[in-house]
């Protein structure tokens, strides 16, 4: 008897060769598709998402206190550069470090001078 079901056939080599399936599927790069393994594997997604969402809640209320305790006005948040820097800080598997004043003025200055040497250039063509 031959039946079309691919749980049925999972089921099947579960119970048969799962040794052989998983050996198989981690020589060849293949995610297993074994029905303990898919649960696995979306109980580790949901738990990596549940992480992620609580990032963004944390990454949210900074971002309010932030506006409140520096009085930014709330378009301060839509402002493209804003949100550029959000997105470089939600990207760092550390924590962010902010430069001090000194090293912030002399950043600001080296970019200021990059930027009229390119124009310089660009003139000069």
């Amino acid at each position: 008897i031959l039946v079309n079901e691919s749980t049925t056939l999972r089921c099947h080599a579960k119970a048969n060769f799962a040794g052989k399936y998983r050996q198989w599927a981690k020589k060849h790069s293949f995610e297993s598709m074994l029905p303990g393994d898919i649960k696995a594997w979306k109980e580790k997604a949901e738990q990596a998402q549940q992480t992620i969402n609580s990032h963004l809640t944390e990454c949210k209320r900074a971002a309010i206190e932030w506006l409140v305790a520096t009085d930014q006005p709330i378009q301060a948040l839509d402002h493209p550069k804003f949100q550029d820097m959000i997105d470089v800080a939600l990207w760092a598997t550390n924590r962010v470090k902010i430069p001090g004043h000194q090293a912030t003025c002399a950043e600001i200055m080296r970019i200021f001078k990059n930027h009229l040497t390119r124009l310089q250039m660009t003139l000069n063509v």
